[in-house]
């Protein structure tokens, strides 16, 4: 498949919003969004790096509309002050990209009580996403199908979860290795975007019931120049040395690049609705997205953490 930005349609009037759009992937993911005529909300948890990423942007595309949701994904208070902010000023949205994330981080608890990377990269999201969906739906029952989509970007790290893909017993997985914990996380977002599709994609009861229809996708990105990798827990010069090895050889693309499957997901007027639910790596670098472990490939697994997620989530108040 052979895609670029520059073949995205006419975005104008179309809402969209990128969680760690402040740089990397995200930074060029709201860019190329905003050029084409979309007005993106860029998520950041610093006001002062989002406002100076807006400013960058600008300065690239001045006619640019782009505006900053302060949120914090070790914060759930913040998750759901986003939201609600968000939906104050906007009655539509038409696509969102749960593109914010870190990775092998040391172990940590967050302030809600648990593990950084299982809040951070799943369970926040999780939260942000429950609470946008009503407003998604709402906004394609007017539309053609096909007009809004969700998009959780993860990684063929989720081939390091623990055993059984899920632990339930103990999410935190303490015990285990910063990469099961990474592993655990990004297999969440595959997940999700199973049960997401299941719920309001193609051929869904929502669908069929004219609820409303959402396309969703998981995107691994593959080797991107990010800063995704400096909080890597021991990383040291190791991997500052692996990193310079695939980047002479060119395996290690520019983050614009790294940006084009999200885009292309987004909204490209090339996605098809059968490819909706799907795990994508347009590029097929690596052999992608044929490296799915088992556990991204259960439904009732996907159907175990669902039901899993809400209940925690709506226990600790965070969703009705």
């Amino acid at each position: 498949m052979t895609f670029h930005p520059d073949t995205l349609p006419d975005l104008k009037g179309k809402v969209f919003i990128v969680t760690g759009g402040n740089s990397g992937i995200g930074y060029y993911t709201v860019a190329h969004l905003a050029e084409h005529g979309a007005h993106v909300y860029m998520c950041a948890r610093n006001p002062k790096k989002g406002t100076n990423a807006i400013a960058g942007i600008k300065n690239m595309h001045p006619t640019a509309q782009v505006d900053l949701l302060q949120v914090d994904f070790m914060d759930l208070t913040s998750v759901v002050a986003a939201t609600q902010h968000f939906l104050t000023l906007k009655t539509a949205l038409h696509g969102l990209v749960n593109n914010a994330g870190i990775m092998a981080t040391p172990f940590e608890m967050t302030k809600d009580g648990h593990e950084a990377q299982w809040q951070t990269n799943y369970l926040a999201h999780w939260v942000f996403t429950d609470r946008l969906l009503p407003v998604m739906l709402k906004t394609s029952k007017t539309l053609p199908v096909g007009s809004v989509r969700l998009v959780n970007l993860t990684s063929s790290g989720h081939l390091s979860a623990p055993n059984g893909g899920i632990n339930f017993e103990d999410p935190t997985n303490k015990d285990g290795s910063v990469w099961a914990r990474y592993g655990q996380s990004k297999l969440g977002n595959i997940l999700h975007t199973k049960t997401l599709h299941a719920k309001y994609g193609p051929g869904s009861p929502s669908a069929r019931n004219k609820d409303g229809e959402i396309w969703t996708s998981c995107v691994h990105p593959g080797l991107v120049e990010t800063n995704l990798a400096d909080g890597v827990s021991g990383s040291g010069s190791s991997m500052t040395s692996v990193f310079s090895v695939l980047r002479m050889i060119g395996m290690i693309w520019p983050a614009d690049k790294g940006s084009y499957t999200s885009l292309f997901c987004v909204a490209s007027q090339d996605m098809k609705a059968d490819q909706s639910g799907g795990y994508f790596e347009i590029f097929n670098r690596f052999g992608e997205p044929w490296w799915q472990s088992g556990p991204a490939k259960d439904a009732r697994l996907g159907e175990k953490l669902e039901e899993y997620t809400r209940e925690v989530m709506r226990k600790e108040g965070w969703v009705q």
